[in-house]
């Protein structure tokens, strides 16, 4: 029993190291919230034909739902499929915080970023072009719901309570998986645990791609702390974080209709990812 509460506190300990770095990174996210995610909107919708190339460079900025403020787009036919294809491989959410929190991560997140801008643009463009997919501009005066967790009108205390709240969920995100991952380590073993996740094999990409499509932050949060473990490869954990679209395809098969497309849209991603996590 002493044993137990021992390592609880060392990760916790651990994961408390994180936060100033975790809140000084929300902060930073918030800010972006409230002074341009209207206009990324209005540019993702104004992109047309480059949609793909757009929706890959703004997805990659860590933002609270803009995967699913893409997904309305799409179901409004606001913006091509291709864009929103873009928008999913490339959106990026818990990963760079995460990162960004343990030094010495720079070179990495820079490098998952710039596969997840290239991946999601040419992926974008030949889904465009393979299933003729166009926006639909004549649409742009509707009024369209937005699911993203931000807007303009944040106060600073409103952006400081935001970025505070966001560091209290991922801290315990992290630190439940840390201490999870401590005992599943000690309890599986570290080789059992790298053969659940197929470690050291040509299938690792499939199964990290499949577990990036839970719903969830935690999702990402796991992806990466398994990367920084050595548990998945760096290809791996790229696949995981390509399909990790967050709510997003909670929105999608929500608002979009025909069921069909929104299955097309997943095995897009699921490919695309796989592909990206056996090449890298």
């Amino acid at each position: 029993m002493h044993h137990i509460v021992h390592e609880i506190i060392h990760e916790v300990y651990h994961c408390l190291t994180m936060v100033p770095f975790l809140f000084m990174a929300y902060l930073l996210i918030e800010y972006i919230e409230k002074y341009s995610s209207d206009k990324m909107e209005k540019l993702m919708t104004g992109f047309g034909r480059m949609g793909p190339l757009g929706g890959a460079v703004l997805g990659c900025i860590p933002q609270c739902g803009f995967s699913a403020a893409a997904a309305n787009l799409y179901s409004t036919r606001l913006i091509t499929m291709g864009t929103l294809v873009a928008v999913f491989l490339s959106t990026s959410d818990e990963a760079i915080p995460l990162l960004l929190s343990n030094p010495g991560h720079g070179k990495t997140i820079l490098k998952i970023i710039a596969i997840k801008i290239v991946i999601g643009a040419i992926v974008g463009f030949a889904a465009d072009f393979i299933f003729k997919s166009t926006p639909d501009m004549a649409k742009e005066e509707l009024h369209h719901k937005h699911a993203h967790c931000g807007n303009g009108k944040k106060t600073v205390s409103g952006m400081l309570m935001a970025a505070i709240k966001h560091t209290a969920e991922t801290f315990l995100f992290i630190a439940v998986i840390s201490i999870a991952f401590n005992f599943a380590v000690q309890i599986l073993s570290e080789e059992r645990l790298a053969a659940l996740f197929m470690a050291n094999t040509v299938f690792q990409p499939f199964v990290t791609a499949l577990v990036g499509f839970v719903p969830n932050c935690a999702t990402s949060v796991l992806l990466t702390k398994l990367y920084i473990e050595g548990t998945i490869s760096f290809g791996s954990a790229v696949a995981g974080l390509c399909s990790a679209a967050g709510v997003g395809l909670m929105v999608l098969f929500k608002e979009n209709r025909p069921a069909k497309d929104n299955f097309k849209i997943i095995a897009v991603v699921y490919v695309s990812a796989v592909i990206a996590g056996l090449v890298f």
